[in-house]
């Protein structure tokens, strides 16, 4: 009997283990749209992240937090044009959806951040409100939350809880277009004496340009589970929306600032800035 049928034998036998061969396919998308695409200046992500961030569009699908409306485009307080609009505040009416949600959010601050590193939680008036305080129990983190503006009564307080004076504070909202928003809320904290050097959002649209530079200028990181690209990766699972609103909604992904302006929204990082600089005036 030769020495490969003697091999074979005592395998069939049980008598010896055939070695476990592992297999890797070198596999390249035919183009960058097959996977999900991370926003532009993001740091680059494992392979949790990339399922956190397909689970979460799968959340945000299943409870119609996902809005498509090419026909009619959706105006953002930038003044951003956009055929996508995401609601995140949708999440709290589930409770599973939700509580999913946190556990890979303080899964991905723990990752991205570090586990000791955040003493202070602070959610952003309003919708930043309930993530902050689900976040901060599951890190047995004090929790506070910023407004807009001071209320006209009473202590006439901007940070509600307690002032994180010293603390490494995480600031806390559902979600983020161009980063604008956050300025507002991490210079009241910083003002208050809080250290604020990170921000996380469930949804990151990661299309309009600039906004991890204009939280950059302010020494902010941007942390968030998912964004557009993960949602349109999602939707090949599921017919959730027509071929049609699909397509249109990947013409405005491509190229978001033509699309605005195609559409009677902005067409600059610069107009987005100078709105908000004046709508908070």
């Amino acid at each position: 009997m030769a020495g490969w049928q003697r091999w074979e034998a005592l395998t069939r036998k049980g008598l010896l283990q055939a070695p476990r061969i592992r297999y890797q396919l070198a596999i390249k998308p035919k183009d960058h749209r097959q996977m999900a695409k991370p926003a532009q200046g993001s740091t680059a992500t494992t392979e949790w992240d990339r399922d956190a961030a397909l689970t979460t569009a799968r959340i945000l699908l299943e409870i119609k937090a996902v809005n498509f409306r090419p026909e009619e485009p959706y105006t953002f307080t930038s003044g951003w044009k956009s055929p996508v609009y995401i609601d995140c505040r949708r999440i709290i009416y589930f409770p599973r959806a939700r509580a999913k949600i946190c556990d890979m959010a303080v899964e991905k601050i723990d990752r991205h951040i570090g586990f000791e590193t955040i003493e202070a939680v602070a959610g952003g008036e309003t919708a930043g409100i309930p993530f902050a305080a689900w976040i901060a129990d599951r890190m047995a983190a004090p929790m506070a939350y910023v407004r807009k503006q001071p209320r006209g009564h009473g202590r006439a307080a901007l940070i509600e809880g307690d002032v994180p004076e010293g603390k490494r504070t995480l600031l806390v909202e559902d979600l983020t277009t161009d980063g604008g928003s956050k300025i507002r809320f991490a210079n009241a904290l910083r003002d208050a004496g809080a250290i604020v050097n990170h921000t996380f959002v469930v949804f990151f649209y990661g299309v309009f340009p600039g906004a991890f530079e204009t939280l950059a200028r302010m020494d902010i990181a941007l942390h968030h589970l998912c964004t557009w690209w993960d949602v349109l990766e999602a939707c090949k699972d599921r017919p959730y929306f027509s071929d049609s609103a699909l397509s249109e909604v990947r013409h405005f992904l491509e190229d978001p600032v033509a699309w605005s302006a195609a559409h009677g929204g902005i067409s600059s990082p610069e107009e987005a800035l100078a709105r908000r600089s004046a709508a908070a005036l």
